[in-house]
């Protein structure tokens, strides 16, 4: 089970792992040392921290006043002020477009973006300031400076002002994550072409946006401007839409943005960018073959994320990455050098925050003697859109070419009287059992609060549940989650309000 600690004391002896930790770090300056303080190593560190375990963290991350931040990607320019944003757009896209169904009238509102902005700072900071507290609450070290392996179990520390030092460990954990891809036929001049963290600070709203990439990235930030007023064009150079999602909810959820403004072409390849007079050309293929071209005020590349190993010095301690540039890791996360382990985006698998947290829990508790595993086949994957597209587990396609005979069930929020209360009746639940077992395979949500229905799913798969159980669950009326509860029903087509 991921995250499977539970069955194991969570505090296996402190003065066991202290008294251990001396006599084997007779010359080392700390038990662990984490390179990276986003969601893997913060994550890494405080646990470690937590189970006796004398731990520093390095950090090179610098703010835009040049002040050295903790959280990584996903709290400075990920995660979390896309959120911020979303959240903003998404009030002043309901007033525009939903407040008088409530008989609100708002008569012609406005958006301050740098107000926008501000708010979305202020998140970022209180959380990263969260970091720090949560450092010194379990004594974590925080190094500020660029970590670089120095052969054996040394780190070569260089700080802002040029300084150096050499500090060692019983243990290395790398957790440097991943920065944004760049495609040489639109190289970012971070002003008019941007990457996800230029999409993050526009200080007006485009009157004409392009997006280069229809995944999770590139719709939320498409959405951010879309509701704001920007005119939006997504090209996206795959002929399916979401191709890992399950294809109904997919289908269902190109419908909607399409719906909300956005133009989402699909078989869209990008051949050339030119930027003239303040204004980019994009120039790509349809899906017939043809030529085009669309000009825009902004352009977003947002075509995936690659990891970040450059000057790790990975070469002094003989780890090689693979040929897309992770580093190659075993089942406990350890890499080909002794005593230095990696987790998070670094390794590859799903780039999501959630999946490097626990990575990093399960290396800081194995280091402790603990039997701590993860796997990835319960994984919950959500796209912040609106509605929002959420999933774990298998499609019926993954199942059934994996050979599984099928039953689904499916229920639509319009039929959800709390649904119809909100206002918010889009999308729908489907669930995938097993038609022998009644194992549920994978549960896929494309509607309102669609990221903490999935909370429900995931947790039942992890304890095997089957879509029985799900059906004999007992859930509140009226609730969101009545919805999972009926899509349950339907596996049995034995569904009561649809």
């Amino acid at each position: 089970m991921t995250g499977s600690s539970s069955h194991y004391p969570l505090h296996a002896s402190r003065s066991t792992l202290k008294q251990k930790s001396q006599l084997e770090s007779i010359v080392a300056d700390y038990n662990v040392i984490v390179i990276g303080a986003g969601p893997a190593g913060y994550v890494a560190a405080i646990r470690s921290a937590q189970l006796g375990m004398k731990t520093a963290c390095i950090e090179k991350w610098k703010d835009t006043a040049g002040k050295n931040v903790l959280g990584g990607t996903c709290l400075n320019v990920g995660c979390i002020p896309s959120k911020a944003l979303l959240d903003s757009s998404h009030h002043y896209y309901d007033m525009q477009h939903h407040y008088a169904d409530h008989g609100i009238s708002c008569d012609n509102p406005k958006i301050d973006i740098s107000k926008m902005m501000a708010r979305k700072d202020d998140i970022v900071g209180a959380l990263t300031q969260g970091i720090v507290g949560l450092f010194k609450k379990n004594k974590v070290t925080r190094i500020e400076g660029a970590a670089k392996l120095a052969g054996g179990k040394s780190i070569e520390v260089t700080a802002q002002d040029g300084s150096k030092q050499t500090i060692s460990a019983d243990n290395i954990i790398i957790a440097s994550g991943s920065v944004p891809v760049d495609i040489p036929v639109a190289p970012a001049d971070h002003n008019l072409i941007v990457n996800s963290t230029g999409a993050l600070a526009f200080d007006a709203v485009p009157k004409r946006l392009g997006v280069i990439g229809a995944g999770a990235i590139g719709l939320e930030l498409g959405s951010v401007w879309g509701r704001l007023g920007a005119e939006v064009t997504v090209l996206e150079a795959m002929p399916d839409f979401l191709a890992t999602a399950d294809r109904k909810i997919a289908a269902a959820a190109l419908k909607s943005l399409k719906g909300q403004g956005l133009d989402i072409q699909l078989s869209a390849k990008v051949t050339a960018t030119s930027v003239n007079n303040n204004e980019v050309t994009v120039s790509y293929t349809d899906k017939k073959g043809d030529a085009q071209q669309i000009v825009v005020d902004k352009l977003i590349v947002a075509v995936g994320r690659k990891p970040y190993t450059a000057d790790l010095g990975l070469e002094n301690a003989g780890i090689k990455t693979d040929e897309r540039g992770f580093i190659p890791v075993d089942a406990n996360r350890k890499t080909s050098a002794d005593g230095i382990y990696a987790v998070g985006d670094v390794i590859g698998g799903p780039m999501l925050a959630h999946k490097g947290s626990e990575e990093a829990v399960m290396v800081a508790e194995r280091l402790a003697g603990q039997k701590s595993e993860m796997h990835y086949d319960i994984m919950p994957w959500v796209i912040y859109t609106h509605p929002e597209i959420a999933w774990v587990g298998m499609t019926e396609e993954q199942a059934k070419d994996k050979g599984h005979k099928c039953k689904v069930g499916q229920f639509p929020f319009a039929a959800s009287g709390r649904a119809r209360a909100h206002g918010d009746v889009t999308g729908m639940i489907r669930m995938i059992a097993d038609a022998d077992t009644d194992a549920v395979l994978g549960v896929h949500i494309f509607g309102i609060s669609a990221s903490e229905l999935l909370g429900e799913a995931v947790l039942a798969m992890e304890f095997e549940a089957s879509s029985e159980d799900f059906a004999r669950t007992i859930h509140a009326h009226p609730t969101l989650s009545e919805a999972m509860h009926e899509a349950a029903l339907g596996v049995d087509g034995r569904t009561i309000h649809a």
